[in-house]
């Protein structure tokens, strides 16, 4: 079994930071990726930022500039920083990673329970 826990999030004024992080525990051999989706009421879940084992990272045109995806491989967490929040931020956001897990063959995915992020103006 693999779980995610999302944490960070909160009410915060436009203009100002959360720093959300995700803790992935488990059987988990190795993580390819990991990243953070966000899912506000009536709209389809979008991805925000994505990194890879390799360090590499993408952002949605959205974040970029604001937020900042960074990874701490020894604690298989990874985070999001995000600065100069505007109100159209607000949504649930979502960790995801991709795993192999210990001995099972491929890979799989899993979704954290997502944490809310309200943006107020």
């Amino acid at each position: 079994q693999v779980q995610l826990v999302e944490s960070g999030g909160g009410l915060v004024q436009a203009g100002g930071s959360l720093r959300l992080s995700c803790a992935a525990s488990g059987s988990i051999f190795s993580i390819n990726a990991m990243a953070w989706y966000r899912q506000a009421p009536g709209n389809q879940r979008e991805l925000v930022a994505r990194t890879t084992s390799g360090g590499s990272t993408d952002y949605a045109d959205s974040a970029k500039g604001r937020f900042t995806i960074s990874r701490d491989n020894a604690k298989n967490t990874v985070y999001l920083q995000m600065n100069t929040l505007k109100p159209e931020d607000s949504a649930v956001y979502y960790c995801n990673a991709i795993v192999k897990r210990v001995g099972i063959m491929g890979l799989y995915g899993y979704w954290g329970q997502g944490t809310q992020v309200t943006v107020s103006s």
